[in-house]
């Protein structure tokens, strides 16, 4: 008789389990899918391009605190490598250090940066209140005279200290650039010859008959936009891009109709992986996690897709909603005209107060010149001159290359990392840090001067003086 009633609360259990997966498929099927009714709440900026993602950051259901961490650094740590971070977890591994860690455990991501937290999520996605720097350096009044009667909670916010990445900040560089003019007579970008740098690279014939299949036929107009591109320069014949590796020219049983990302990274893996690591392209890099099932197979990952305009966060306009992001989004196919992917391209999307005011800034004169042949070439100021810098990098071949970096988010949180690689090509360093500490004047796109001022430079060059040193 017992067995009887054990088999009848057992088959009772399974039967009331089924029904609650059943009303948690359908409940959660209601409210935009699985992903959407475990979504605990808004996540930062930063991240709710993949907040649908969940196994991005998530990386075990079951892993706790360790498993995130290993999300972090899965998609951040090369980044942190770049730029030498200031506060790198080995540096707490030393035992003197064990009083400190007890009050902020400065070795892991999520002391600081906690998602879904809206209602404390400050800038650069930080959850924890301003002063956090005390619990480290409550003496720095007693041992710097400059910082006496500071508050702690103004060491991130006055643009004198970044807690990862502060390169442009150390006090040796401020040194080095005290008393610098507001503007270079003679921009430092406009003083490399970058087509010189290019022409010296080794480069095949330039194409000048198309190889496609005689079965393909392609609009005069496509032919005419392929030879006047650097592609056909190049010798980038169509195969290049329309055929796998391998496969050879005039295969039509193998020919790709629209390339898509694949084929551009097999030339250009560099700018397509800092495409992936910027918000233009960061829900593709996500994709890679969509192979992982969550809990009871009910919850798992989807393809989120290229971004959309209208998935942002920031003001796009209305026209370009649902325009999905790749690399021909801004190269157009066969064209690749890099004039309009400088600026144009940006425009068609964004329509935040920066963007629209750039038509009104002394950049966009400057780049107006240099279209006109009023101006040498490198001295126009583009949307692509500052968030999409031509960088200089040395491949595992030994030779050094232009490539443009197409993380656009590379140097805009904090935004001092602009300094460095960008800002500092025509202006000196404390004109520089004055503009980026405006938010206003950010906005105005720099038309006009700071209303701002960065002491940082203030008190190096009185600490030289003391020293008997000349700035």
């Amino acid at each position: 008789m017992a067995g009887k009633r054990k088999t009848v609360w057992l088959w009772a259990f399974w039967g009331a389990f089924t029904l609650i997966l059943l009303a948690l498929s359908a409940v959660t099927m209601a409210y935009g899918g699985p992903r959407q009714l475990f979504l605990i709440g808004r996540t930062s900026d930063a991240h709710h391009q993949i907040e649908m993602a969940c196994s991005a950051c998530h990386t075990s259901w079951f892993g706790g605190r360790e498993a995130i961490e290993t999300g972090c650094l899965s998609c951040h740590e090369e980044d942190l490598k770049n730029s030498k971070d200031n506060h790198p977890a080995k540096k707490f591994s030393d035992p003197r250090n064990a009083d400190r860690l007890a009050k902020l455990d400065a070795t892991k991501c999520l002391t600081c940066h906690v998602e879904h937290q809206p209602e404390v999520t400050q800038p650069m996605a930080v959850t924890l209140p301003g002063d956090f720097c005390v619990a480290c350096h409550a003496e720095v009044g007693e041992d710097r005279e400059t910082h006496k009667g500071l508050t702690f909670d103004t060491c991130a916010g006055a643009g004198c200290h970044n807690f990862h990445d502060n390169r442009a900040l150390y006090e040796d560089f401020l040194e080095k650039h005290v008393g610098e003019p507001a503007i270079r007579k003679v921009a430092k970008i406009a003083l490399i010859d970058w087509h010189a740098m290019e022409a010296d690279m080794p480069r095949p014939e330039p194409a000048t008959l198309p190889d496609a299949p005689a079965s393909i036929q392609a609009d005069a107009h496509v032919m005419t936009d392929w030879l006047g591109t650097a592609h056909a320069n190049a010798g980038v014949n169509c195969s290049g891009c329309h055929q796998p590796q391998g496969a050879g020219a005039g295969n039509a049983a193998s020919w790709i109709a629209k390339p898509g990302m694949a084929q551009c990274a097999t030339c250009h893996s560099g700018e397509v992986k800092g495409f992936t690591q910027g918000k233009h392209g960061m829900r593709l890099a996500a994709d890679m996690w969509t192979s992982k099932a969550g809990l009871f197979g009910l919850i798992k990952d989807e393809a989120l897709g290229p971004m959309r305009p209208e998935l942002a966060r920031l003001p796009m306009k209305q026209k370009a909603h649902g325009t999905e992001l790749t690399c021909t989004t801004c190269h157009q196919a066969h064209d690749f005209n890099r004039q309009k992917a400088k600026v144009e391209a940006c425009a068609t999307c964004h329509n935040d107060e920066h963007t629209k005011a750039y038509f009104a800034s002394p950049h966009f004169k400057l780049w107006q010149a240099e279209l006109a042949g009023k101006a040498p070439e490198g001295t126009g100021v583009t949307c692509a001159t500052c968030h999409m810098p031509r960088l200089l990098e040395r491949g595992d071949d030994g030779i050094e290359r232009v490539l443009i970096a197409h993380n656009q988010n590379d140097n805009l949180r904090p935004n001092e990392k602009m300094a460095r690689a960008v800002c500092m090509d025509c202006h000196g360093l404390g004109f520089t840090l004055d503009a980026l500490a405006d938010r206003a004047l950010i906005n105005r796109n720099f038309k006009g001067r700071s209303s701002v001022h960065v002491k940082g430079i203030d008190w190096v060059e009185r600490r030289m003086r003391q020293r008997g040193e000349t700035p």
